[in-house]
Parts: structure tokens; sequence; C-alpha cells
């Protein structure tokens, strides 16, 4: 991953030795980019709309879930695939592959959504551990951002990836929550199974801010690369094989699934509680945290808030990375986690940049609800013509080989892009 040659140099046969098959004993172990990616989805941002679509519309868009996850699952195999097999990330496939004008666009959308995302994410980081200790705002800010920092800088790349696969078991707190929650789960279940959509403005802004959250570019970038990052780290690039394809498969299909079910419970939790006795407004997570404690009780509150902070934990650090591998492949500089900061100084100097640039959003007041909905906006436009992009190089069998697509991945891809495109405009006419 650090110079632009189309392969790296194939050594030992050893590519994602850690992860040649996903069952057995070590399961958790073999597990990677899939498993983090998924549980990064469920970011500060995406947990106070799921909080938010739940309080507000209750069960009536638990279909989203089922409708979403064959869609995001595509869409991360592709790029995984794409990385698994060409030894590149996403940027460096579109700079070889497309006109500039649209490598450009594609990165400066999706690093300026990713800056207001850290900002709103690293605030209700902050926010929710102040339900828990009286601390100041601001310091607490400082704080956060000082450790995601010197973690993803300073810790060496083996030991950093194992640290993110433990902090993805943060999210089984938005699962745990549901133990002491009452639910009528015959409700959940019709809602789930049966869609049902109402065709006004509100009803389908919630569901474009959904599908915005769960399909987000941001991770198309941090996927691929840390495909190659883990290239990097077991040796070199061997032909895949079936088994290393079938094993890259399963991580990506546990990590989304996990990513969609913490998606799914926290829609539940919020619509069985907050949202019991009619459509309530939650701006937050931290707001989402507040308003479950004193109704599902104290336990529940502190699972709610500890799984934001862990989640934040998480999900910052791959906002600003997946900036900053996009950045270095466009304009061709060395990068990857697996390097000292030494060795890549603009790559490391995006990702310092991404999260001060994300906590001077704090520092100056603007407000986190508002970042979020330009972070929204902004992924909207990215996220459709980014979709046809990783389907076109996906089927392509100058880039992929005998690696390509099939029918079903490539279909999927393209019911992905086009509902990510169809819903905004949708919105325009029902507004």
């Amino acid at each position: 991953m650090t110079d632009r040659t189309p392969r790296i140099e194939r050594i030992n046969g050893r590519h994602h030795g850690h992860r040649r098959r996903i069952h057995g004993r070590g399961y958790f172990r073999r597990l990677g980019p899939g498993l983090v990616t998924g549980a990064a989805d469920d970011d500060p941002s995406g947990i106070a709309t799921y909080s938010q679509v739940g309080a507000s519309a209750g069960f009536g868009l638990l279909w989203t879930t089922v409708f979403a996850l064959p869609l995001a699952a595509a869409v991360q195999e592709a790029t995984a695939r794409l990385g698994l097999v060409t030894g590149r990330g996403l940027a460096a496939l579109i700079k070889s592959r497309f006109p500039r004008p649209v490598l450009v666009g594609s990165v400066i959308i999706v690093a300026t959504a990713n800056t207001f995302n850290i900002g709103a994410d690293i605030g209700s980081m902050a926010a929710a551990t102040r339900l828990l200790v009286p601390v100041p705002h601001l310091l607490l800010v400082l704080a956060f951002t000082a450790l995601m920092l010197t973690v993803e800088i300073a810790v060496p790349y083996r030991t950093y990836s194992r640290f993110l696969r433990w902090l993805c078991l943060s999210i089984l707190s938005y699962v745990a929550v549901l133990f002491f929650i009452d639910v009528s789960w015959g409700d959940v279940a019709f809602r789930t199974f049966v869609p049902g959509l109402a065709l006004d403005g509100p009803t389908v802004a919630a569901v474009i801010a959904l599908f915005g959250t769960t399909i987000s570019p941001y991770l198309f970038f941090w996927q691929g690369a840390e495909e190659v990052e883990e290239i990097t780290a077991d040796g070199g690039v061997p032909t895949p094989t079936r088994g290393h394809m079938s094993a890259m498969r399963g991580d990506v299909l546990l990590g989304m699934g996990s990513g969609v079910t913490v998606m799914f419970a926290i829609m539940v939790t919020a619509a069985a509680t907050i949202g019991a006795d009619g459509p309530v407004t939650i701006t937050s997570a931290d707001e989402a945290a507040a308003a479950l404690r004193p109704i599902a009780g104290d336990l529940a509150g502190l699972l709610f808030t500890l799984g934001i902070v862990g989640v934040g934990l998480l999900a910052v650090p791959v906002l600003a990375g997946s900036t900053a591998y996009a950045v270095s492949e466009a304009f061709g500089w060395r990068e990857g986690l697996g390097l000292r900061m030494t060795q890549a100084k603009a790559f490391y100097g995006v990702i310092t940049v991404s999260m001060v640039a994300g906590i001077a959003m704090d520092a100056v007041g603007i407000n986190p609800v508002r970042a979020l909905y330009v972070s929204a906006i902004l992924n909207g436009v990215a996220a459709p013509p980014l979709i046809v992009l990783i389907a076109l190089l996906s089927r392509s069998r100058d880039v992929m080989g005998d690696h390509a697509s099939g029918r079903i991945s490539a279909s999927l891809l393209w019911v992905a892009a086009g509902t990510s495109a169809a819903l905004p405009v949708l919105y325009l006419f029902v507004r």
C-alpha cells in the first residue's frame, strides 16, 4: 500500500494468513476489516439517527433493517474484494480508471462529510460521559481526541487492529438493553417483515437517514484500505484462493450483520421506551441515553451511555483513517497504519488535521445536530455515484480478472445505488 503499483509483491502465499478460514477455534481472532467496519457503522451519529427514528416512528420502519442488510453487505463485500484482489484502495482504483474530476469530487465530499461526522461524534461522546461524571465538556473533547490520536498513530498496526476488534464488543451493550425493557415482540416481528411506508416528508426523510447512515461512503474507503493493510501486515499478496474469498465474505457478513442488528436493537429500544406514548424528538445520542434512563432503569441507561463512548472510540479513528486513505491514495502519498509516522507523515497528518478540525467545531460552538444534518446530506450526495463506481470496478475483468463480481452481487450493488439516488428525489415530491 506504500507505492503506486497495481500489485504488491507476492511473498510466501501469506495473504490474510490469520483469515484463511472463518470457522473453527480462534474465530474472533481471525475476524478483521469486515467486523470493524460493521461496528464502526454504528457510530454516535448513527445511534442518534436510529434513536430518533425509533422514538418518532415506533416499530413502523423496522423493515428497513431487513432491506438494508443485503445492500450494505454487497457494497462492503465489493470494496473488500477490490482491495483483496488488486492490493489497492478504492481511491487509488478510481484514480487509475476514471477521469480526475471524478476522483477529486469523491474525495472532497467524503473528507468534508467525515469531518462533520467526527465533530458530532466526539461531541456526543463527551456529552454522554457527562451523564456519568461531571467533567467540563471541552476537557472531555480534548481528552478523547488525544487518546484516539495517540493510539491510532503510536500503536503498531497488529496491536491496533486487535484493539479495534475488541472495541467492537461495545456494540453488544445495545443488544443487552433489550433484556431490561418491555417489548411487544409480536408487533416487532410484524413490523419487521411486513413493510409499510407512508409517503410523507418525515417518513421518507427518516428512511433516507437510515440508509445514509447504514450505507456510508467513509466505510467504502476504509474497508478496501484495511484489506490492503492486512495484506501488507501478512507479508505479501498471493492470488486470492477460494478459501480467502470465502473467509472475507464471512468477515464482511458478520460485520454488517452485527451493525444492522444493533441498528434494529436501538430502534426497538427507543420505540418501546422513549416513543411508547407517542412520537418524541431525539436530537443526539446522549439525549437518547438521558431519556432512556428514567424509563428503562439506570442499568439500561448506563449500558446505552457506555455503548456511545465505546463505539465512538472505534468509529472516530475509522472516520479519520478513511479520510487519510482517500486523500493519500488520491495524491500518491505513502500511506498505511502499518507504517510509522516518520514513514508516512502526510497520511498521519491528514488523520491529525481531520480530528482537530472535528474538535474545532465543538470549540466554536457549531451545533452537533446541524453538523450531522450537513454530514447526512454530503453522504447522500456521495453514496450513489460511489456505489456506481464500485459496481463498475468490481465487474471489470481488466481490474478483477477471474474474481469479478457475479450477477447477484452486481444486482445488489445497482439496487443499492438506485435506492440511494431515488429516495432523495422521492422526498422532493412528498415533503
